[in-house]
């Protein structure tokens, strides 16, 4: 949305203002832009989570193409998620991460 776009983009020049920050539940961090490749991200009290994605790489990956593996390069990155577990249970969090996958892979989002 043209909301998100805005306070996107306002953070990264440094000019958000500490009151647009407050009341959030949950944060998306990317050091991948850095070359990062992957680590753990801290959650940012009183928030409950925090998901961080790791840098875009070219990776071969083994898919089936006709019932047959083939080996091809894949644009790959690797996706932290942390969250409190006083109250957000794991198999809710592992079925988000789950999901955020899912529509990473199948192209279904728009940016």
């Amino acid at each position: 949305s043209k909301a998100v776009e805005d306070l996107a983009a306002r953070a990264a020049a440094k000019k958000i203002l500490p009151d647009e920050l407050a009341g959030g539940t949950f944060s998306v961090t990317n050091p991948g832009r850095m070359g990062n490749l992957f680590g753990t991200p801290i959650i940012n009290q009183p928030q409950v989570g925090i998901l961080r994605i790791g840098q875009v790489v070219k990776r071969p990956v083994v898919i089936e193409v006709g019932g047959e593996d083939a080996v091809v390069i894949r644009p790959m990155m690797y996706l932290c998620l942390g969250y409190d577990h006083r109250i957000v249970d794991g198999v809710t969090g592992n079925g988000f991460l789950f999901r955020v996958r899912e529509i990473l892979e199948a192209g279904e989002f728009h940016l």
